[in-house]
């Protein structure tokens, strides 16, 4: 099992995806150039968050014509498993691995604090260590993360059980309050129809130990390499 971390010029979380998938994880990993074009060697690959590009154009948008992703639509092809968290969502949904668009925040500002997701679909390969409901506690850090689609779209997300997370409350009930973004529909995350490849705006790379505030993200990673395990 090996899990590759793509770093493009501008991200800044790929340490902390390399540093869960090493520690806590206990996998072998590397990082991954974003001119690389042989993902061969990997099981999974992880797109992490930051600013690729910089943001020049639009978050995700540059990223997508990078090399590495030529490659990385052939791997989720062949059902190996993709991750995109915060900015890795965004190129995943740039890219058209993931349907919609990540759209500015409503209120138009910066948002970085704690917030409750609720488990939508226990069943995919990255919940699989959660239940349906489980409410999970993760940090968001993004300007871009209003989740938006048509709703043909969405009908579709929801029939095919492709929301895996919503923004929820301590308890888990939905509320404009406890939307941080004004995502449509309370959307945190989403899955493509096969369920290999995952798109989602919190950060659960920086919720894997107590001492950051929680370590509700350890099970999504754990997920993760369960449904690797199954696969290999």
């Amino acid at each position: 099992m090996k899990f590759g971390v793509v770093v493009f010029p501008g991200s800044n979380c790929d340490h902390d995806a390399y540093h869960v998938v090493s520690k806590h994880v206990g996998q072998p990993v590397d990082f991954i150039w974003h001119k690389e074009t042989d993902l061969s060697a990997y099981d999974a690959i992880l797109i992490p968050g930051g600013f690729s590009y910089g943001d020049y154009l639009r978050a995700g948008a540059l990223a997508r014509f990078s090399p590495v992703m030529t490659a990385l639509k052939d791997f989720a092809a062949k059902g190996k498993f993709v991750f995109g968290i915060c900015n890795g969502f965004q190129i995943l949904c740039e890219a058209g691995l993931l349907p919609g668009a990540l759209m500015r925040n409503a209120d138009l500002h910066f948002i970085c604090k704690h917030v409750h997701v609720r488990v939508e679909n226990g069943d995919t390969p990255y919940t699989s260590e959660s239940e349906k409901g489980r409410v999970l506690s993760l940090p968001v850090a993004h300007a871009e993360g209003n989740y938006f689609c048509d709703e043909v779209t969405l009908n579709d997300l929801e029939e095919n059980g492709q929301i895996v997370f919503r923004y929820c409350d301590p308890d888990g009930e939905l509320n404009a309050s406890s939307n941080p973004n004004g995502a449509l529909s309370s959307i945190a995350g989403i899955c493509n129809k096969e369920g290999n490849v995952l798109g989602m705006m919190p950060h659960p790379e920086r919720a894997c130990e107590e001492l950051l505030g929680s370590n509700d993200g350890r099970d999504i990673f754990r997920s993760l390499t369960k449904a690797i395990e199954a696969a290999v």
